[in-house]
């Protein structure tokens, strides 16, 4: 678990179209437009400031990601606020708001 307004650095990685319309992890339906994320045991519903080249703030409503070494996987909005969109896999600074 992250504490509250803890700041890790981690790797990231984002996901959208293959995706988009089908159900997330906490049943809602995935848009690949949202400020969305999946984390592996976040409880649903955190929000997380994530920074790479910009900040955004993302809220966790999926599992995942469920390849080695990474800690966080993001909605194609999510990447494209954030500049990680065209390098698809980075290092990116998060800080755990609620």
């Amino acid at each position: 678990m992250i504490p509250l307004l803890t700041t890790l650095s981690v790797i990231s990685s984002w996901y959208g179209p293959g995706f988009n319309g089908l159900r997330t992890a906490n049943g809602e339906r995935f848009n690949q437009h949202a400020l969305t994320a999946a984390h592996k045991t976040l409880p649903f519903g955190t929000r997380l400031k994530v920074c790479f080249k910009r900040c955004a703030v993302v809220r966790v409503n999926d599992r995942g990601p469920y390849i080695h070494g990474r800690s966080l996987d993001l909605s194609k909005g999510a990447a494209e606020a954030i500049g990680l969109a065209g390098s698809g896999v980075g290092r990116v600074k998060i800080t755990r708001l609620t």
